[in-house]
């Protein structure tokens, strides 16, 4: 798919140390050293270095500056792991002995190693739960001091030359937020703008779904999108975003122009705010499943530094994909902090 090549393309502008927190996998080693042969970027492989060293070898793969295996039971980072962990978890009664035993987890021992500027990123959930690796991420990395909340979002790649045109669009929130009220609603809202701008840098225009198009019912859960809507215009006036608004409405022209008259979004867009986790689930699965779409995800925003998860059922293109993702996160955030 032309965006994804694009996307990879991209990233490989803004080269970042990426570690992965499952090296033992084969499709991790495998996308690996995919990666770092088409200088997308550098890989840390963390696990069992004789597992990890084994699978690379035996894909072809070389170990170098670009690839390399830290061992969390043996890496000479494991002690200043475990005293970071232990100095950021001891207002919750973590002991030094516990701190050094979490640092052994390849999800904290990679989130951390993020934390400490050794890596720009961290990818995980190949073996995983998505509980555990954005757990991980929340305790170890955390929220950005500018973000009102960690949310997540998976791009979706249409299938080429679909009728509406669209190469990719962001669906948010479907992957951790579960019942968002208004303000949260806006605040995903405005990161999914600016997460749709960094990977694909196009203008975002930002549609706020509902069951609802401009008063067509009314309903507290109505009245919710509409005011996030308000909130995310006031917050925001260089974005481009309207609500209420039917999927249809958002998406097809001719409905946008018959339902919603007027509104510079509707039809046209390209960022959908689902009123909650069921929505939003149910709605990226259906474009995947039915429609065909790739969907990439979900990805974290809103982190301090980049932290994303994989499905279990992911292929190692799909972690490649994501490498790329978080490359671009981390060039982002990196891009904010120098201006």
């Amino acid at each position: 798919m032309k965006v994804l090549e694009s996307l990879r393309a991209r990233a490989k502008a803004h080269p970042a140390r990426i570690v992965l927190s499952e090296g033992h996998d084969p499709r991790i080693v495998a996308a690996a050293i995919q990666a770092v042969s088409s200088e997308l970027s550098s890989i840390t492989l963390v696990g069992p270095y004789h597992d990890v060293s084994a699978e690379v070898a035996a894909q072809g793969g070389e170990l170098g500056d670009k690839l390399v295996i830290e061992d969390p039971e043996t890496s000479t980072l494991t002690e200043k792991v475990g005293a970071a962990y232990y100095d950021l978890r001891k207002h919750k009664g973590i002991t030094v002995e516990n701190a050094g035993a979490e640092a052994r987890n390849p999800l904290v021992f990679s989130a951390m190693m993020v934390r400490l500027g050794l890596a720009d990123g961290t990818v995980g959930g190949s073996v995983a739960t998505t509980s555990d690796t954005v757990r991980a991420a929340l305790q170890v990395i955390g929220k950005a001091t500018d973000a009102d909340l960690v949310s997540s979002f998976f791009l979706m790649v249409l299938p080429e030359g679909h009728p509406s045109q669209h190469n990719a669009m962001i669906f948010s929130d479907s992957g951790l937020v579960i019942d968002p009220i208004a303000e949260e609603l806006a605040a995903i809202g405005e990161q999914s703008a600016d997460s749709y701008s960094a990977l694909l840098n196009e203008k975002p225009q930002v549609a706020l779904l509902s069951f609802s198009t401009k008063g067509s019912a009314k309903h507290e859960r109505v009245a919710k999108v509409t005011t996030a809507t308000s909130l995310l215009k006031e917050k925001r006036p260089d974005v481009a975003c309207d609500g209420e608004l039917q999927f249809d409405a958002a998406f097809v022209p001719s409905v946008g122009a018959s339902k919603a008259p007027g509104s510079d979004v509707a039809g046209n867009a390209n960022v959908m705010i689902f009123p909650n986790l069921d929505a939003g689930n149910i709605g990226y699965k259906i474009a995947q499943r039915i429609g065909g779409c790739a969907a990439i995800g979900p990805i974290l925003q809103g982190l301090a530094k980049p932290a994303n998860d994989l499905s279990r059922g992911c292929t190692s293109e799909d972690v490649v994909n994501m490498i790329a993702v978080t490359t671009l996160q981390a060039a982002q955030i990196a891009s904010k902090s120098t201006s």
